[in-house]
């Protein structure tokens, strides 16, 4: 199973705008308090538009919260992070793969990630800027998941206008 885990993300924006992509690749949201915002704030139900309905979601006190409740592979991302994330081997279905993004301004606190710097990653970019929006890291993170699963059961047309709709 693939999860996203957000570390205290403090953008409304941003966590509906992964909503949407969690919503849309059956990927499970986990929400680490304390929140920047409140949960059903019009920002939220905007950024996700009508699919927060088709997100599924759980909301933790805390980091030891979160960690207790949940068994797998813990994958962080972080500019502090020397391997590439395209480096990692997601291929397994039947793991429980979870990919950790931190708050948008400190990102995941040092004491974590120095327990397990063999799972840090950062998404490969220029030195122009210090790291991607988090909505758009979690979707890299996600595709490429779910490329290495061949896409686990997710649609390769379009569902509503039809497979031949440019053809047509």
């Amino acid at each position: 199973m693939i999860n996203v885990v957000l570390y205290e993300p403090e953008i409304p924006q941003n966590t509906g705008n992964i909503m949407r992509t969690c919503a849309g690749t059956g990927t499970k949201l986990h929400l680490i308090k304390p929140l920047g915002f409140s949960l059903d704030e019009a920002h939220i139900k905007r950024s996700a538009v009508n699919y927060i309905e088709y997100c599924d979601y759980t909301v933790y006190e805390n980091w030891e919260d979160f960690k207790s409740k949940n068994k797998g592979t813990y994958y962080y991302f972080t500019r502090y992070g020397k391997k590439p994330h395209s480096s990692f081997d997601f291929s397994n279905k039947e793991d429980n793969i979870y990919l950790i993004f931190g708050k948008e301004s400190t990102g995941i606190p040092k004491e974590i990630l120095k327990d397990d710097l063999e799972h840090c990653m950062r998404i490969p970019m220029n030195e122009h800027i210090r790291a991607l929006n988090v909505s758009n890291a979690v979707a890299v993170g996600v595709f490429e998941v779910l490329r290495q699963q061949d896409y686990n059961g997710l649609l390769r047309t379009e569902p509503f206008k039809g497979e031949n709709y440019l053809s047509e």
